[in-house]
């Protein structure tokens, strides 16, 4: 599948959360994303080094400018579980705004063509570092890194965009 791109409408697909009282939940990405302005950000892995010391840092230090800017969600994705992504959104107290969304089966980073199969590496399937800017459903922004790089997938390449 091609990945997604610039004016595609972003698929529906179900992510899961822990709710307060550490039970499983799952959502589905329009009920968040339909008429509204949503950032979605995906990361490779919840721990990994780019992803707990760049990539979600940005994002939770500029909610507050991005909100400002009329973002009304801002999302993030990792192929993992809830139960991981709840601990490491627990590593950030100072998040008010960032969702850490688990997409455990890969099946909506497939949905999205954005999967990297790290399986020679001892990874398995994971997501492409990317950063979407979503308009009700429709992909406005569509920064996917190469590889292992961060370079586009930014808060602050996603704020020069607004």
């Amino acid at each position: 599948m091609a990945p997604i791109a610039v004016g595609n409408v972003i698929p529906d697909g179900i992510l899961a959360y822990l709710d307060e009282e550490n039970k499983p939940q799952t959502v589905s990405i329009h009920s968040l994303a339909t008429g509204k302005k949503v950032i979605i950000f995906g990361v490779p892995g919840a721990f990994t080094p780019t992803c707990s010391l760049k990539h979600v840092p940005g994002f939770i230090e500029r909610a507050e400018e991005l909100k400002g800017k009329d973002v009304d969600e801002i999302i993030c994705i990792s192929v993992n579980d809830p139960f991981v992504m709840n601990s490491w959104a627990k590593t950030f107290p100072e998040n008010k705004h960032v969702k850490f969304l688990a997409d455990g089966a890969a099946k909506y980073t497939n949905a999205l063509g954005l999967e990297l199969d790290l399986t020679d590496k001892g990874l398995g399937v994971r997501s492409k570092r990317f950063a979407l800017l979503v308009e009700d459903l429709k992909v406005k922004v569509a920064n996917v890194e190469s590889g292992g790089e961060f370079t586009i997938s930014s808060a602050e390449e996603i704020i020069k965009a607004l």
